[in-house]
């Protein structure tokens, strides 16, 4: 499934020696379990005019949990961020965010780091080819732990 969720229950039945009932069950229980989070379509940023994707350090006035929980609810209702992850190390956030342009990325830094109070810094790095994207993870197939 991680490699391609356009199978059939009735192909991936055969490559793991269950029915296609078993499968589509199977399947049922790994989402409600929340084992598969959701079922997306990957789309080219480029194809659809996103042309510029950016990695951003984000750095926190203070660490607070309230501070924390507003920054992470902010991250989940802003459409630019593709992907948003809570840190160490020298930052507290990194966000990966696409644009159109470098006219809209700026319109974007004011609204969302510069308005924010709760900002102390940010800093901004340009990606220059995607080289790998994707969401699979290493899983142990043959059972041995």
């Amino acid at each position: 499934m991680q490699r391609d969720n356009r199978l059939t229950s009735d192909v991936l039945g055969e490559r793991v020696g269950l029915s296609a009932t078993a499968v589509q069950r199977r399947l049922k229980r790994l989402r409600a379990t929340g084992v598969i989070e959701a079922d997306v379509a990957v789309i080219a940023p480029r194809a659809v005019g996103q042309r510029l994707q950016m990695i951003v350090l984000v750095s926190l006035e203070r660490e607070r949990a309230d501070i924390i929980d507003r920054f992470k609810a902010s991250i989940r209702t802003t459409p630019n961020v593709m992907n948003g992850y809570y840190v160490t190390g020298d930052a507290d956030f990194m966000l990966v965010v696409s644009v159109r342009d470098m006219e809209e990325y700026e319109s974007f830094t004011r609204r969302f780091f510069y308005e924010n109070p709760d900002i102390k810094n940010f800093k901004t790095m340009v990606v220059m080819d995607r080289v790998k994207s994707g969401f699979n993870l290493v899983l142990d197939t043959d059972g041995a732990g």
